[in-house]
């Protein structure tokens, strides 16, 4: 099973891009973040002509996740649990092929201090509960997106720079590092050691160009879905396209059961 997670910054802004990748890649099952668009206005069609059943939970202009699939989803849950007052359109999960997998969008934090850190802290401890219970099911699961953490120094061109902010604050990292600490296992590291391996690129100040960047995207194994590990690569191709989002897909593959 191969699974590809991307932050696309706008699904129908990208939808050409988007389109042409998928149909290089073919992946099994494709998670977006950041569609930015509601969830009737998500552009369906055009991904059920390459043969994917969809899966998107939207809101207008912000957020916003989806989860594509060449087989049927099944048994869909359109919010993370734990804060049923949040509206933000961040998460979508679903069994695949027998593989329960999670598109996530985490929220960035900034600025620091303030309610929208403390609401990310909030939500990483949702996602920490909701995967010690998926854990208690003894199933294999991927939790795919884009977490809004740098997990080391190694995953980011300065880390001076981002020193105070949200990305990679010190408790930021600590509750992703909780994460692991459950029996996740983190899939690119776990097969990779490289420096500058990097998902996302500003706009600003010629960071792409520049290879200035940060490793934002992850994928998060449940022990019996890290068995199944075969690959997990960085496909830089797309952040160089014409009208490219400022983040690239990661590309995961499970061996079969």
């Amino acid at each position: 099973m191969k699974i590809a997670t991307w932050n696309v910054n706008s699904a129908k802004a990208r939808l050409p891009l988007i389109t042409d990748w998928l149909r290089t890649v073919s992946p099994d099952v494709v998670l977006f973040q950041e569609i930015k668009c509601e969830t009737a206005a998500f552009p369906r069609a055009a991904f059920e002509e390459l043969g994917y059943h969809v899966e998107a939970v939207g809101q207008k202009a912000y957020n916003g996740v989806a989860l594509l699939s060449k087989l049927p989803a099944e048994d869909v849950l359109t919010r993370l649990p734990g804060e049923p007052e949040d509206e933000q359109a961040r998460y979508v999960e679903a069994t695949v092929g027998g593989v329960r997998i999670a598109s996530l969008y985490l929220p960035n934090g900034n600025p620091v201090p303030g309610e929208k850190f403390a609401y990310k802290l909030r939500w990483m401890d949702r996602l920490h509960a909701h995967a010690r219970d998926l854990l208690a099911r003894e199933i294999p699961f991927v939790l795919g997106g884009d977490y809004n953490i740098i997990p080391e120094a190694r995953d980011v061109f300065s880390p001076q720079a981002f020193a105070g902010d949200a990305l990679f604050r010190p408790d930021s990292r600590a509750k992703f590092r909780a994460l692991l600490n459950l029996g996740l296992t983190e899939a690119y590291r776990a097969l990779h050691d490289d420096d500058h391996a990097y998902t996302f690129w500003d706009y600003q100040a010629g960071s792409w160009p520049r290879d200035l960047g940060l490793r934002i995207d992850h994928f998060l194994l449940s022990p019996q879905a890290a068995d199944r590990l075969a690959a997990c690569t960085i496909d830089r191709r797309p952040r160089g396209g014409e009208k490219a989002s400022d983040h690239t897909p990661v590309v995961l593959e499970l061996r079969d059961a």
